[in-house]
């Protein structure tokens, strides 16, 4: 007995030819010609025993799936069951690759099936794959024996799927079989799956409210109609069992779940798999069906509404085309089915004693996330890199990193000496590092600064706002000097706004940029004594979150980094901070590197968002904490203008072990 079997190499066809060699006879495959070594390496991964696998190399797009005469005498009367497994399975794929592979494809494989044949009458049983999609959008029960009755087949998946089946009911040459498999995920013992769908497709979703929410945490979500889910080995288990049983041709076989879940039933049984808060309160969508289909069609159509659904779907990895099945109409009647298999021991798996294995496989090998490059090589090479106050601290760390990545990394600094010291190290370790003399607080010098960058790179790609200047003096000492806000607003607000002001209309005009802030944990936290420091932050803070509204659809992202207490010379001024926890420059980079290479909105210490969400929940609570520590940490001898004190200068015990535990905040 012979088999000949069309997408072989694909994910069902695999597993049915693995079933297929456990019978007597060789099974032909057709594969695309350069395509012999992907056979061989999924046939060594699948214990296929080689000799009784023959490669007929051919085309499913051509005329008698691209075999040439010679290859047709080889096979006349040699085979007894075929096989038509390829197609497109893919709602994103376009009509026209679904319209060549599903019902072009069909044809195909039907007119080379029927060349081969060598009986008189048929010998040959030609056996489609074709799905539950062929029902269309059906509303109501729809049984094996149905066809013409399908609805909804405006979509180029469900009608190709459709077409190319009445395409085979509809053959007169060869006999045939129909095989409609239901949703197909992974294997339900190992599971293993090929590619994201279905399902799947809500897997990011679950997983990023595992990552926000605890799973004890109830969760807002969709209910529906009753998706139809399947595993590959049962599917492949019963089209064998079934393609062997005879009296069965002309007949059509539901490989579907006879007692098939809600759309919120099979999403939280995942969630538990993925350990992830359940959506115990559902919304059923099909509810909104009263309002008018125009309606909803232009409430859809709306450009916000439109931008905001697209934001969610492209942030969740669910297609569009996905969101028309939550609702999903149809029950399948699998009697026949039923029959077919009676006695056999396959039958469809419950999902909840499988979606752990499902789950585990997605994680481990299809997580989007996984492909995501998360080196700062990846983002940064080649890419300009403008970095402020890179000359020393926080700035020249990030710059050695950036530069070392591969960055055309464009240094900023005041002091000249310093800053052609910092370029020439890192130039000399091979980096392709440029540095500009600019005083930022100066708007001129700002505005001749981009100029030049621009005018010698063309564009920036990354802004890094790192320069800046922290005051630490109360405001009873600041009476008289209303030029510390004016400064620190001037250097930490405008100069950094003035820079960003100069580079957006080229990111823009590109449609790409990312501009990173550094702020300071004090904004979050409050600390007493910054004022002029914290004010100016959290002005940039401010015009950031603003600006993320206008732009983030222009493909421009800010990252603003509240960072905590950094051993940097701005801070040495301050000899308490000699003898308190704080971060190296080097970690401060680390922060940075993070944000390059995520683009997050905000990146923060666990302190200085408990600090933050302490201060909203209960401000006058806060606010004696903030007290005490004010009291606690008095005006340094810096502050005070009292110079003769600095070298006595020394913390207390009390002090030090309120930092530690404070750990990073500005005191």
């Amino acid at each position: 007995m012979g088999y000949f079997v069309t997408g072989a190499t694909g994910f069902i066809g695999r597993y049915l030819v693995s079933n297929l060699l456990k019978r007597k006879g060789s099974v032909h495959v057709l594969v695309r010609e350069g395509s012999q070594k992907k056979l061989e390496t999924i046939g060594r991964k699948m214990g296929w025993d080689m000799k009784r696998v023959v490669p007929v190399v051919g085309d499913m797009t051509a005329p008698k799936c691209g075999l040439t005469a010679a290859q047709v005498r080889a096979l006349k009367g040699k085979v007894k069951h075929f096989f038509h497994l390829a197609a497109i399975y893919d709602l994103t794929a376009t009509p026209e690759s679904q319209q060549a592979a599903n019902i072009d494809g069909t044809q195909h494989a039907l007119d080379l099936a029927a060349a081969i044949d060598g009986g008189a009458p048929s010998a040959l049983v030609f056996h489609h794959a074709s799905s539950i999609a062929a029902a269309g959008l059906y509303p109501g029960i729809f049984r094996e024996d149905m066809f013409a009755e399908a609805e909804g087949l405006d979509d180029p998946y469900l009608r190709t799927k459709h077409d190319s089946e009445g395409l085979v009911r509809q053959e007169k040459r060869v006999k045939w079989r129909v095989y409609r498999p239901g949703m197909v995920v992974g294997h339900s013992q190992t599971g293993e799956m090929d590619k994201i769908d279905g399902p799947y497709y809500f897997f990011t979703l679950i997983k990023k409210l595992r990552e926000m929410l605890p799973p004890w945490m109830p969760v807002l979500g969709l209910e529906g109609g009753r998706i139809n889910i399947v595993p590959v080995d049962f599917v492949a288990d019963a089209m064998d069992h079934i393609a062997h049983k005879p009296r069965l041709d002309g007949h059509t076989f539901h490989l579907t779940d006879p007692e098939p879940l809600r759309v919120g039933e099979a999403l939280n049984i995942f969630a538990r798999a993925g350990h992830a808060p359940e959506m115990s309160m559902r919304i059923d969508a099909r509810m909104f069906a009263f309002v008018p289909s125009g309606i909803r069609g232009a409430v859809g159509n709306l450009p916000p509404v439109k931008r905001f659904v697209g934001m969610l779907l492209r942030d969740f990895r669910i297609p569009r085309q996905v969101l028309k099945f939550i609702t999903y109409p149809t029950r399948f009647d699998s009697r026949e089915t039923e029959r077919a298999l009676k006695g056999s021991g396959i039958a469809v798996p419950r999902l909840d004693t499988y979606a752990w294995r499902l789950w585990d496989y997605w994680e481990r090998h299809l997580d989007p996330d996984l492909f995501i490059d998360r080196t700062l090589k990846g983002k940064v090479r080649n890419k300009v890199v403008v970095i402020t106050g890179g000359s020393s601290g926080i700035g020249l760390s990030t710059a050695k990193r950036v530069a070392e990545a591969g960055a055309i990394t464009v240094i900023v600094a005041r002091g000249e000496e310093e800053l052609f010291k910092a370029r020439d190290e890192m130039k000399k370790a091979g980096g392709k590092v440029f540095a500009y003399i600019a005083d930022l607080a100066d708007m001129a010098d700002c505005d001749r600064l981009v100029k030049t960058v621009l005018d010698e790179h063309g564009h920036v790609d990354i802004l890094i706002n790192n320069a800046g200047r922290s005051i630490r003096r109360s405001i009873e000492l600041s009476y008289d000097r209303f030029h510390d806000f004016e400064r620190t607003m001037q250097l930490n607000y405008f100069g950094s706004l003035r820079l960003i002001m100069g580079f957006m209309p080229v990111m823009t005009k590109r449609r790409k940029g990312h501009i990173i802030n550094i702020s300071s944990i004090g904004v979050l936290a409050n600390s007493p004594r910054f004022s002029a420091y914290v004010a100016s932050k959290a002005a940039l803070d401010a015009f950031s979150r603003c600006a993320q509204g206008e732009l983030s659809g222009k493909g421009i992202s800010f990252t603003t980094i509240n960072m905590p207490l950094v051993k940097t010379p701005m801070i040495a001024p301050t000899k308490m901070y000699d003898s308190v926890p704080t971060l190296t420059p080097e970690e401060a980079a680390d922060l940075l590197v993070k944000g390059i290479i995520e683009k997050p909105s905000r990146i923060a210490t666990r302190l200085g968002i408990f600090s933050a969400l302490v201060n909203a929940i209960a401000p006058k609570a806060y606010e004696v904490i903030m007290s005490t520590a004010f009291e606690l940490f008095p005006d340094s001898a810096a502050a005070k203008g009292d110079r003769a004190a600095l070298k006595d200068e020394a913390p207390s015990q009390e002090q030090i072990a309120f930092a530690a535990m404070m750990r990073g905040v500005h005191w």
